[in-house]
């Protein structure tokens, strides 16, 4: 039976790239380990991709991360086991989510990886433009020095 949280089905190709890119990302660019430290991530708008596995039980656990993805425009995917999660990112121990806050080397397999799962490229970051010259301090008056009491 197919869990509640999952969205859609990951083909085994997208799934070995997807272990390959988070090998990549864990040596070369920043992950985030464990439902608990993934969730954090995307919260504060860090996580540039986010990988759940498929077999977490009770899946109460993780149901809310496909959400909070949504709602914060972070592509995300699926793999089939929590134990290679774990291995593919150099635990010992499984791991049901993981948050890539910099893709290192592996940024153009994640593309890719967006890219087939999602249907379409991420949306770029937007760009923050500097505020313009007349909304920035104004300089400030002198003050009135008051006359001497008598």
């Amino acid at each position: 039976m197919a869990k509640s949280y999952v969205k859609f089905e990951v083909s085994n190709e997208i799934v070995a790239k997807t272990y390959e890119a988070l090998q990549l990302a864990k040596q070369s660019g920043r992950v985030r380990k464990g439902v608990n430290e993934a969730t954090k991530s995307i919260e504060r708008g860090l996580a540039s991709f986010v990988v759940m596995a498929t077999d977490v039980e009770p899946e109460e656990v993780i149901v809310h991360l496909p959400k909070i993805c949504e709602q914060k425009n972070i592509p995300f995917s699926y793999v089939p086991s929590k134990l290679e999660l774990g291995k593919s990112i150099g635990l010992n121990v499984q791991c049901s989510a993981v948050a890539v806050e910099n893709q290192g080397t592996g940024a153009a397999a994640f593309k890719d990886i967006i890219a087939k799962t999602t249907g379409s490229m991420p949306k770029a970051e937007p760009k923050i433009e500097p505020k313009p010259a007349t909304e920035q301090r104004q300089e400030k008056q002198p003050k009135r020095e008051k006359a001497p009491k008598k």
